[in-house]
């Protein structure tokens, strides 16, 4: 419907371009020796056409050599009534060659423009199709790895080798890590579709005093919170697995006994929360793609998922994440978060729970 109606609108625009251009030059041969203000405005009325509904080459060759031809004639005829100069007639190739280059500027603006919406179709193709490839492995990953483990721990239990007993070990750790990816792929998923958060009060001074009480036992580090941010509108699950990614960073960079500090404050309505190691830091030529899907960091490794999931946990409640290395060592990461959700529709609350 709208391609109908824009056709319709670029063939009254020509016909009206045609009968300014038909009036002007009727005023070029009624106006001997005033004919140039009629003669520049059928040239520059045909630039400004053009530019509003670019033709294809072969009716664009076609106008332009009837417009030349007719100014053309117009001004031969004054020439021959010995009005004006054959200097005058040097106008026409002049004004042809002028519109040939605005042409040109405008053919190739539209194959850029072109190039570009292609690209970005491609572009949104892709990130469709891995977001259905994240959703459906993130589901179908789990049910065979419930199996897996099940077995792994049954073949541990009715063998008292204690070979056999290490080798599962080796396998349960693997199941593990695979389940963790498998649960970090399905948050992937769920907060890159805003429509599927659930959205409630979270107290973030206690979330973060839960998720490193569960920390603490993990990882034989110094840990410390600081946290005064009080009650904002979020999804819970989503908060705590972005907190336990960028943990789960922190303790990958830093040595045994090395700092993971946390903290929390309101700031202009917003929770500001950082983690902070005394690691290694992070590589600045890294800098600027850690929160990109499936780029592990190139000093120890990881799935690539971790950093993303916090951008995307983010991003998702209307916030911004950055990553810095302070001049005092290590890495600090950063989130500041809406204290409320516009038009939020909040789920309610299960008793006791956070």
């Amino acid at each position: 419907m709208w391609a109908i109606a824009s056709s319709r609108a670029d063939r009254w625009l020509f016909l009206g371009w045609a009968a300014f251009s038909a009036v002007n030059v009727a005023l070029m041969f009624a106006m001997p020796g005033k004919e140039t203000v009629p003669f520049h405005f059928v040239w520059i009325s045909l630039s400004l056409v053009y530019g509003l509904q670019p033709w294809s080459l072969t009716r664009t060759y076609v106008v332009l050599a009837v417009v030349g031809a007719v100014t053309g004639w117009a001004l031969v005829h004054h020439v021959q009534n010995g009005v004006i100069g054959w200097e005058e007639t040097t106008e026409v190739p002049l004004m042809s060659m002028v519109f040939l280059a605005m042409v040109w500027h405008v053919r190739r603006r539209a194959v850029a423009n072109a190039e570009a919406q292609a690209r970005a179709e491609s572009e949104r193709q892709m990130r469709d199709a891995q977001r259905r490839f994240v959703r459906i492995a993130s589901h179908e990953l789990r049910t065979p790895l419930t199996v897996a483990r099940g077995y792994a721990e049954l073949i541990r239990s009715e063998h008292q080798n204690p070979q056999v007993g290490a080798d599962v070990d080796v396998v349960l750790d693997e199941l593990d890590k695979l389940r963790r990816i498998a649960e970090r792929l399905l948050t992937l998923a769920k907060v890159e579709e805003s429509s599927r958060l659930r959205l409630q009060q979270v107290d973030v001074d206690t979330l973060l005093q839960h998720t490193i009480r569960r920390w603490r036992p993990a990882a034989q580090r110094h840990w410390s919170l600081d946290s005064r941010a009080g009650v904002i509108v979020a999804d819970p699950e989503c908060l705590e697995a972005a907190l336990d990614s960028l943990l789960d960073n922190a303790v990958r960079y830093t040595d045994d006994d090395g700092v993971i500090a946390l903290s929390a404050r309101r700031v202009d309505g917003h929770a500001v929360i950082q983690v902070r190691d005394d690691g290694i830091g992070i590589p600045e030529d890294d800098l600027a793609f850690v929160f990109e899907s499936f780029r592990s960091g190139s000093v120890r490794g990881g799935t690539g998922m971790g950093l993303a999931i916090v951008a995307a946990v983010v991003h998702s409640h209307g916030g911004s994440v950055r990553a810095e290395n302070p001049c005092t060592g290590g890495a600090q990461f950063t989130l500041e978060l809406p204290a409320g959700q516009r038009n939020a529709r909040l789920v309610p609350t299960a008793a006791g729970a956070n």
